[in-house]
């Protein structure tokens, strides 16, 4: 297996691991970064939001073939996505929206799944 696929099955099943915490278990999630979801049922619905999203494209990187149209495009977004991500989780965690070791946390996740998807863009085979 190339080294590309590799990657794009990893940050494949990140993407799925992390989608199904936020879709079927989102106070765990909450609790992951560091909160106390209590009473406030709020965070349910963005994070369920986020769970479908992933979940979405955490199936497109699994299923995705190397000779498919839609790979470059697919391969494109989630750089984009991850390093917006880990540019968000940073921001999130130097104004205090995230606090310490999930600040961390989540930025050093982001990060790796930001180098998994350029490492599977960088080395996909080009289309003839």
């Amino acid at each position: 297996m190339e080294p590309g696929d590799v990657a794009r099955k990893a940050l494949a099943c990140v993407r799925i691991f992390n989608g199904a915490l936020g879709l079927l278990a989102p106070r765990k999630m909450v609790e992951s970064l560091g909160g106390e979801p209590g009473e406030d049922q709020r965070f349910g619905y963005p994070a369920r939001m986020f769970g479908i999203r992933t979940l979405v494209l955490g199936a497109d990187l699994l299923l995705l073939k190397a000779d498919d149209a839609a790979a470059p495009r697919i391969l494109r977004q989630a750089v984009l996505i991850h390093a917006t991500d880990t540019a968000a989780a940073a921001y999130a965690g130097a104004r205090g929206e995230l606090q310490g070791r999930a600040a961390k946390f989540t930025v050093a996740i982001s990060a790796v799944n930001t180098v998994l998807a350029v490492i599977s863009l960088v080395t996909s085979k080009p289309r003839d």
